[in-house]
């Protein structure tokens, strides 16, 4: 991972509109989902699959690959997306998601499908895996690095807490923690449902370094996991502030897109409104 090209950026922001246009499809076909950060995260995953992660899609278990931890696994439309579109299985198979025998699973099952470090599910659970995998790393004298994706709204569970301040005090340099800062969670915002501001300073009084960025700027967010990487002595955290939904208008910024599926007719409005997006980026580029 280095400096980002502009025509690299113009890949991955087509790249993105695919894995937008897919969340959209496995939704609608599953008729259940959470729609909404999915559609915010698509270019975080984009910018992890085809810039940041070392990793090899034909060895999703190779040893010195680096760990991506999904904690917030509710968005997991958006990883399998992006793993199908990065060449880990066929994209077929997006079409079974949440299916019983399917291996995508509503949230990540690890032994299900090659290419997951961890199974998600209870939120606030998994910074404190991540940062045990860091350590451990770091233990061993491994060079790779553990990036962990966590939604804003699990920041009100204890147990994310307690990661932090372990991850500070043990000065886990190779810990990056990602937070998709949409300001929703299911029963309305956050700074209803339980405020998090001044969510920076909190993570600063525990050691660690701390960068704001736009979340669906996908240059802003390579840019912000190099700073990262370059990062001696703490933990990073990403503030990533994203709009759930992003790319289609009737469900952007609004909390009951949170856990909901489109159906057929709202999944081709969100089809339509990706196309035409897709084709004024082609005719920008």
């Amino acid at each position: 991972m280095g400096h980002i090209h502009d025509e690299q950026v113009k890949k991955m922001e087509l790249k993105a509109v695919r894995i937008r246009r897919e969340i959209i499809k496995m939704l609608a076909t599953a008729g259940s989902g959470h729609s909404a950060g999915s559609l915010g995260m698509a270019d975080i995953f984009t910018a992890f699959y085809f810039h940041v992660l070392r990793h090899n899609p034909k060895r999703p278990d190779w040893p010195d690959r680096d760990r991506l931890i999904l904690s917030n696994g509710h968005v997991c439309p958006a990883r399998y997306a992006a793993m199908a579109e990065a060449g880990y299985f066929p994209k077929s198979w997006l079409r079974k998601l949440r299916r019983p025998d399917s291996p995508l699973q509503g949230h990540p099952e690890r032994t299900r499908l090659p290419g997951l470090e961890t199974t998600s599910g209870p939120l606030g659970a998994g910074l404190a895996q991540a940062a045990g995998m860091a350590y451990a790393a770091k233990m061993d004298g491994k060079r790779w690095h553990t990036f962990c994706l966590t939604s804003d709204g699990e920041h009100d569970a204890g147990s994310h807490w307690e990661a932090v301040m372990f991850a500070g005090n043990r000065h886990l340099d190779n810990l990056t923690c990602v937070i998709d800062r949409n300001n929703i969670q299911i029963d309305g915002t956050t700074e209803i449902v339980m405020p998090l501001e001044p969510l920076m300073e909190k993570y600063e009084i525990f050691n660690w370094h701390v960068i704001e960025v736009d979340g669906n700027d996908l240059r802003q967010v390579v840019d912000a996991i190099h700073e990262a990487k370059a990062v001696s002595e703490q933990p990073t955290a990403i503030i990533a502030h994203t709009i759930p939904g992003h790319g289609v208008d009737f469900m952007e910024g609004d909390y009951r897109w949170h856990g909901r599926a489109p159906d057929p007719q709202q999944a081709k409005r969100a089809l339509d409104q990706l196309d035409a997006y897709e084709k004024g980026l082609r005719a920008d580029h």
